[in-house]
């Protein structure tokens, strides 16, 4: 089976690179982007076959868009009389709901919505998956296959995506920018760089990895770390003093109404 990945940004590429890592032939992946220089410059990375929107449309059984929402509009256009029929498109664009989509190709066109992050970069990204109106289980399944090259998949109504895009999609930033800032704290209480960077990546690894293997709710973690009286009680008050817990609440609610509004462009 044929698919075609039309946009080869970060996430376009990583796509690729996981669907090859998987098994998939180069010959069954096609690659699309408006940038010819880009599309050139994957073609050679990874041994498939480029070409225009169009042209990759045309000849696979499945269509990943992996463009930016702005752009979803001009894309279908570009695709909706090229696509296949019965083939099934997938978009991995932020807000963008399937009967969006639907809307603008072909009537009875099978969509499934995805809402990736960028630790499918590492094989280790999560994606939550819907469908559209007109999917089998059987489209589920291609979608969550495709997916499960770089990750884990999740399925979720419809209504959940834009939570989703605040929680998961926007997740790994929120992430960076804690890591970043407590290694600057590290270099604020004197080590050199290095030692702090070493320290807070593996200690971010090592505490995602108890989440993880123990099952444990997060609270009871930290309860086992906060000893009363101690250093780590003393730095959580800090939080608590700058409403860190309630800026990280703002901060989701404003991603979640960001990404409706993109679904309303």
């Amino acid at each position: 089976m044929t698919t075609a990945i039309i946009g080869a940004g970060v996430m376009g590429e990583a796509l690729l690179s996981g669907l090859l890592r998987a098994g998939v032939a180069n010959s069954d992946l096609l690659i699309a982007d408006r940038r010819i220089e880009r599309s050139a410059e994957v073609t050679e990375k990874f041994g498939v076959h480029n070409g225009t929107n169009q042209e990759v449309a045309s000849k696979a059984e499945t269509v990943v868009l992996v463009v930016k929402p702005q752009d979803m509009a001009t894309v279908l256009g570009e695709i909706k009389d090229a696509i296949r029929p019965g083939a099934l498109v997938i978009s991995l664009a932020a807000g963008i709901t399937t009967s969006f989509i639907e809307n603008l190709l072909p009537a009875g066109t099978p969509v499934v919505r995805v809402m990736p992050n960028t630790p499918a970069l590492v094989d280790q990204g999560m994606a939550a998956i819907n469908s559209g109106s007109h999917c089998t289980e059987a489209h589920l399944q291609t979608a969550e296959t495709l997916l499960r090259s770089v990750g884990h998949v999740v399925r979720v109504p419809e209504k959940y995506q834009d939570a989703v895009t605040a929680i998961s999609g926007s997740g790994p930033a929120y992430i960076f920018y804690v890591v970043e800032a407590m290694i600057e704290g590290g270099v604020m209480l004197g080590l050199p760089r290095d030692v702090a960077n070493e320290l807070v990546l593996q200690t971010v690894i090592g505490a995602a990895t108890i989440l993880r293997e123990t099952g444990e709710h997060p609270t009871v973690l930290r309860e086992q770390v906060t000893s009363p009286g101690g250093t780590t009680v003393a730095a959580l008050r800090q939080f608590d003093d700058f409403k860190v817990r309630a800026a990280f609440l703002s901060a989701m609610e404003a991603a979640r109404d960001r990404s409706k509004e993109l679904g309303m462009q």
